[in-house]
């Protein structure tokens, strides 16, 4: 029964065909780099205050920077402190006396609406419809109805591109991402910008999936390992670094949206050049269809494909017995052992922090001391770091040393922040920006540690499900980041005890490096015991044995036994998600 790997082994590793899709796909990636954290300046808050009454601001309004507008503000606005910085109050001014002649100690709200700086921003959505005081909490919320969308489109993008294919929804996605993209730079109100951004959520995430999936089912084993950990990556962390760049340049809000929508248009002529995936093909019967896009492949690379490609069809892993008796399985199948229900649990716990932690100190940028622009800039840059040294440590460390590693540095280093002097911001961001670094690494191998955790039958869905318990710390993380607006160190202490528990929890995962995959769930790896954290249990031949649960799919009974990856040979042509082929 001959594999797909072997069926397409023929086409090589990286002829000019593997090349187009690797470079193609990543490009697509860009966008979704700076869609979701471009909110950083359109929904930054100005410095501003209450807007005088009209009686007294017409007589001052032609020369603000005047001593006696000056003293009128003193006198008409009282005082607060903010981050150990005293301001005119933001929220409150004083009432005016019934003729007004003078001010009353009495205090009210901005009735007159607020005066925004123009200083950095000519608008935002924020300054566009007065976002703030009691209004404030919309601004972050906007940004939590953007991974709201995430979530749902995490939940659907999955499920569509497996009934209607992959390249038909990654285009539909993206032209999705960049429609609504425009329209929001048009819309009259904050009700319905909020709207068009959680549709733009739903395109962004699904867009990313099916991208990730059809280069991962096109491409040959090595180049998509190198797509998924590469490619992919470093297009996304491009996006995110040319981001400040458009800012800096376009300080309208509505501006800045257009020009941020446009390219999505460049990728237009990828419909003729993006093929649909063969393996999905194959998982629908349409094996014609498939053959002609491996012989258009084998053309492109200059080879002479073999008179028939696929000789026949297979089933799908099953645990026991003949398809008829196939289990079918669902999320409820995480939590069916002890086993893979504490494993669940610990990945779900941190793939939350990890999202929280990421997100929050993205979106805290504007907040940090220092130019926003250089800060956003300076993030985003990290990121090529983070992925290429997560790539080393791939390569090179035990794969249960890696979270550790990571996470518990990072939550020390944003500890440290509390007690850096004011005067030395650039410690700050030192600390945050390789805090970062290691959060955005530990972020991008979650990936490929949870397809190396979770067995074959469950592995799609554990990723899913793990990817929407993500969303829930995304949606969290612009109310940490609102937080730093009133106290700068407090999102910090927030993010630093949350990374530092994950952390600890990672200790307890099992490693994964050089080890076939699990294929049934009673194959799943035992978490390490607290009692041999620092030991290690290997047989003669340098493999981890594997306690294998008892299971009523199973005809054996319970023994100890190494991962047999002889079930492997029933992929061949069945239907296998991105997920399970990386």
């Amino acid at each position: 029964m001959l594999e797909y790997e072997e069926a397409l082994s023929f086409l090589g590793e990286w002829g000019s065909f593997q090349r187009t899709i690797f470079i193609l796909l990543s490009l697509s990636s860009i966008p979704n780099g700076y869609v979701g954290m471009a909110m950083v300046f359109l929904a930054d808050i100005p410095p501003h205050r209450c807007r005088l009454p009209p009686i007294n601001s017409s007589s001052s309004s032609s020369n603000s920077s005047s001593p006696s507008f000056s003293l009128e503000l003193n006198h008409s606005i009282p005082l607060e402190t903010v981050k150990g910085e005293v301001i005119l109050s933001r929220c409150s001014r004083y009432r005016q006396s019934v003729d007004g002649s003078f001010y009353t100690n009495e205090t009210e709200g901005c009735v007159d609406g607020w005066v925004f700086s123009s200083e950095r921003y000519s608008s935002t959505i924020v300054t566009e419809w007065s976002l703030v005081c009691d209004d404030g909490w919309k601004a972050p919320f906007t940004v939590t109805i953007f991974f709201f969308g995430v979530l749902f489109g995490s939940f659907i993008s999955g499920i569509i591109s497996d009934r209607y294919g992959r390249r038909l929804i990654f285009f539909l996605t993206m032209a999705v991402q960049t429609v609504f993209s425009l329209l929001q730079a048009f819309v009259n109100s904050w009700e319905m910008f909020c709207v068009l951004y959680f549709i733009v959520g739903m395109g962004q995430i699904a867009n990313y999936c099916c991208a990730f999936i059809l280069g991962s089912e096109l491409l040959t084993k090595k180049a998509r390992i190198s797509f998924a950990a590469v490619g992919v990556a470093f297009s996304y962390a491009l996006g995110y670094t040319i981001l400040p760049l458009f800012a800096f340049y376009i300080r309208s809000w509505r501006w800045l949206l257009v020009a941020l929508s446009l390219p999505g248009l460049l990728y237009i002529p990828l419909w003729w050049y993006l093929p649909e995936s063969p393996r999905w093909l194959l998982s629908q019967g349409r094996i014609k269809e498939a053959e002609l896009i491996i012989r258009a492949a084998a053309k492109k690379n200059g080879i002479t494909p073999p008179e028939v490609i696929f000789k026949q069809e297979v089933t799908p892993i099953k645990e026991n017995g003949p398809a008829a008796n196939q289990h079918l399985y669902t999320w409820l199948d995480l939590y069916q052992t002890s086993n893979i229900r504490k494993l669940t649990i610990i990945n779900i716990c941190i793939w939350i922090v990890i999202s929280m932690t990421y997100y929050g100190m993205s979106l805290n940028t504007p907040n940090m001391d220092g130019d926003p622009y250089i800060n956003c800039l300076v993030s985003g840059a990290t990121e090529f770091l983070a992925y290429s040294s997560m790539w080393f440590a791939i390569c090179y460390l035990p794969r249960r040393l890696l979270l550790p590693i990571t996470l518990l540095p990072s939550g020390v280093l944003l500890l440290l922040i509390k007690f850096i002097p004011d005067d030395l911001p650039i410690v700050t961001l030192t600390l945050v920006m390789i805090g970062k670094i290691a959060v955005t690494g530990a972020f991008g191998f979650l990936y490929l540690y949870t397809t190396e955790l979770f067995p074959t039958v469950v592995r799609n869905m554990a990723l899913g499900s793990l990817s929407m318990a993500s969303r829930v710390g995304s949606t969290v993380s612009p109310y940490i980041a609102f937080i730093g607006t009133y106290n700068k160190f407090l999102p910090y202490i927030l993010m630093a005890g949350a990374t530092i528990i994950s952390g600890l929890l990672s200790l307890l995962l099992p490693e994964t490096k050089d080890q076939e995959l699990p294929d049934l769930i009673p194959h799943v790896q035992p978490l390490v015991r607290l009692s041999s954290l620092f030991k290690r249990h290997t047989d003669p031949a340098g493999r981890r044995e594997v306690e294998v649960e008892k299971s009523p799919a199973l005809t054996e009974p319970n023994h100890k036994k190494p991962v047999d990856s002889s079930i492997l040979s029933t992929l061949s042509y069945a239907k296998v998600p991105a997920s399970d082929i990386i």
